[in-house]
């Protein structure tokens, strides 16, 4: 991968579109509704509601060029490169982490992992360790909590 690159699978990109989207939309919106709020209660200097409203409007326009950033340079993963003999960016793979519940991870790139949702980056310890192993391989993944041993027990699409 390109080192400018932000890999998504093609669910990834569509949600960061919807998010861009609705920041643009309706959250600038709210936020300039606030702003105008604040400024009706006179004295810029100590309004609180205006600052805060204003740090808001700061944070929205960040997060809108960040986004637009990341989709510019987006490479969505090819579904006919998503294997299901080997773990590729794109595939489930199901594994058992050494004194844990076997468990379902979608391998996804960096910009689109969330471990709370299950999606492991291809780049992280033990995303980056199950990359190109096969079902019932075995691995080690060095992780800020130790060392972690775990299985490849299903690959899928």
């Amino acid at each position: 991968m390109a080192e400018n690159e932000f890999v998504f699978t093609a669910e990834g990109k569509a949600e960061l579109e919807q998010e861009l989207d609705k920041l643009k939309n309706v959250t600038r919106k709210e936020v300039s509704e606030k702003i105008k709020e604040a400024r009706s209660f006179g004295d810029l200097s100590e309004n609180a509601e205006y600052d805060e409203a204003k740090n808001e409007q700061a944070e929205v326009e960040a997060r809108i060029q960040e986004i637009e950033h990341m989709l510019k340079y987006a490479k969505v993963i090819d579904s006919d490169d998503i294997k299901s003999d080997v773990v590729t960016p794109g595939c489930q793979v199901k594994i058992k982490l050494k004194g844990r519940d076997e468990e379902w991870y979608t391998i996804v790139g960096s910009s689109e992992a969330d471990p709370y949702k299950n999606k492991l980056s291809y780049e992280s310890p033990i995303g980056a360790a199950c990359m190109n192993l096969a079902k019932g391989d075995t691995a080690k993944a060095i992780t800020p909590a130790g060392e972690m041993k775990f299985k490849i027990l299903d690959i899928k699409r």
